[in-house]
C-alpha cells in the first residue's frame, strides 16, 4: 500500500469511528497516532516521539506539549492535538507559545481531521499565525498527499520544505482570496473591471450594478471553462478509443499472419460442416482460425459459435460454449469423436435461429 493509500484509510478509519470518540486521548489514540505512524515515525519510540513534552514558558514551568517528534537528538516538530469535535481556531495560540521557545521548525495542530502545518516564515523563532499547509483528511487532495509526502521520516528535511513553505502559504493565502471573491466580489475587486468597461465614475448605483455583472460573468466564465474541459476531455477520450482500435485492429492483423490452419482442423471443420448439412444449409458454416484454437461459426459471427478445436500434437478438445459463453471442454481421441456431440451440435444451431425468429 503506497502512502497516498495510507492516508486515504486514515480518512476512512476516521469517518467509520469518530462519533465513538468521546475524549482527546481516544482522539490521540484512535487517529493521530496512526497519522504518525504513517509518517514513518515510532510512535513508541520515546527517543523518536515524545509524549508529553516539556516547554517551560516563561514563568511557567513544566507546561506540556502533546508530542514533540525528534530528529538527531532534537525537536524538530511539535504537535499539539485536541479531541476531533473541537475547533482548531480557539487553540493556535497554545501551539504559538510552545513553538516560541522551542528548537522545533515545524509545529503542527491537529483534531485528527484537520491537519496545520506551521513554520516561522514571516520572522524568524516567531510561529506564523496562519498555517502553510492544512488540509481536511477525509477531503485531501493529490497535491496536498504531495506536501504531506515531504514530511514522512524517510525523506524529512527541514531546509527543503522551508523552502517551499513560503511559495505554498501564499499560494494558499492566494487561492482563499480568489475563492472569496468569485462567491462574493468585494467593492474593490467590482471598481477593477468596472473601471476596465464603463466610461464615466463608478458611482454607488453603477458599482451595485456592476457587482451583479461581475457575478454574472464569473459564473458564465466557470460554466465555459468546464464545457470547454468537458469537450477536450470528450475528444481526448475519443481519440484514446480510436487509437486503441487501430491497435487492437493492427494486433489481429499480426495475430492472423501467424495463425497457419492445418490440415487436420479443416478436417474437423468438414466434419461438423457433415453434421450440420442435415438441417441448416452448409454455406452458413464457417470457421476463424486463431493462434491458440479453430472457431467454427454460425453465419460467419462470431457471437454465434458453434464450437471450438483445440487441436495440439499431445491433446485434442472439442469445446462448446454454456448460456454464460463460457467453455466446456470434452477431450477427444480423434476427429471421428465428433459425431458423438452431433445431437448437441443440432441443438445449437437450434437455439441460435430461435432467437433469431424471436427477434
Amino acid at each position: 500500500m503506497d502512502f497516498k493509500d495510507q492516508i486515504k484509510q486514515i480518512g476512512d478509519r476516521v469517518n467509520k469511528l469518530k462519533d465513538q470518540i468521546q475524549t482527546e486521548e481516544a482522539t490521540k489514540n484512535a487517529f493521530i497516532m496512526p497519522f504518525l505512524q504513517t509518517l514513518g515515525y515510532d510512535v513508541f519510540n520515546p527517543l523518536e516521539v515524545v509524549p508529553e513534552y516539556v516547554t517551560d514558558i516563561g514563568t511557567k514551568k513544566g507546561e506540556k506539549i502533546d508530542y514533540a517528534i525528534f530528529k538527531d537528538g532534537s525537536p524538530t516538530i511539535l504537535v499539539e492535538c485536541k479531541h476531533w469535535a473541537q475547533n482548531l481556531n480557539l487553540h493556535d495560540g497554545q501551539l504559538l507559545r510552545y513553538f516560541h521557545v522551542s528548537k522545533a521548525k515545524f509545529g503542527l495542530l491537529t483534531n485528527g481531521i484537520t491537519y496545520r502545518f506551521y513554520s516561522d516564515l514571516v520572522e524568524a523563532n516567531k510561529m506564523d499565525e496562519k498555517p502553510f499547509l492544512e488540509f481536511n483528511i477525509n477531503e485531501i487532495k493529490d497535491n496536498q498527499i504531495e506536501e504531506l509526502k515531504k514530511f514522512h521520516k524517510t525523506v524529512f528535511d527541514a531546509e527543503s520544505i522551508t523552502n517551499t513553505a513560503s511559495e505554498l502559504k501564499y499560494t494558499n493565502e492566494l487561492k482563499q482570496l480568489l475563492q472569496q471573491e468569485l462567491a462574493n466580489p468585494s467593492a474593490e475587486f467590482v471598481k477593477h473591471f468596472a473601471k476596465q468597461v464603463y466610461p464615466s465614475n463608478i458611482s454607488a448605483k453603477v458599482l451595485e450594478q456592476f457587482t451583479n455583472l461581475t457575478k454574472k460573468s464569473i459564473q458564465q466564465h466557470i460554466s465555459d471553462l468546464i464545457t470547454e474541459r468537458l469537450k477536450t476531455a470528450l475528444t481526448k477520450e475519443d481519440e484514446k478509443a480510436k487509437q486503441e482500435e487501430a491497435l487492437q485492429a493492427e494486433q489481429e492483423k499480426e495475430d492472423e499472419n501467424k495463425v497457419v490452419t492445418t490440415e487436420e482442423e479443416l478436417e474437423g471443420f468438414m466434419i461438423v460442416k457433415t453434421i450440420l448439412r442435415q438441417k441448416i444449409n452448409a454455406s452458413r458454416v464457417t470457421y476463424r482460425d486463431a493462434q491458440s484454437y479453430f472457431a467454427i461459426l454460425l453465419d460467419d459471427n462470431n457471437r454465434k459459435t458453434i464450437c471450438r478445436l483445440y487441436l495440439s500434437p499431445t491433446k485434442k478438445q472439442f469445446v462448446t460454449l454454456d448460456e454464460q459463453k463460457k467453455e466446456v471442454r470434452n477431450e477427444i481421441t480423434s476427429l471421428d469423436d465428433i459425431f458423438k456431440y452431433s445431437e448437441t451440435l443440432l441443438s445449437i444451431i437450434d437455439n441460435y435461429d430461435k432467437v433469431k425468429e424471436t427477434v
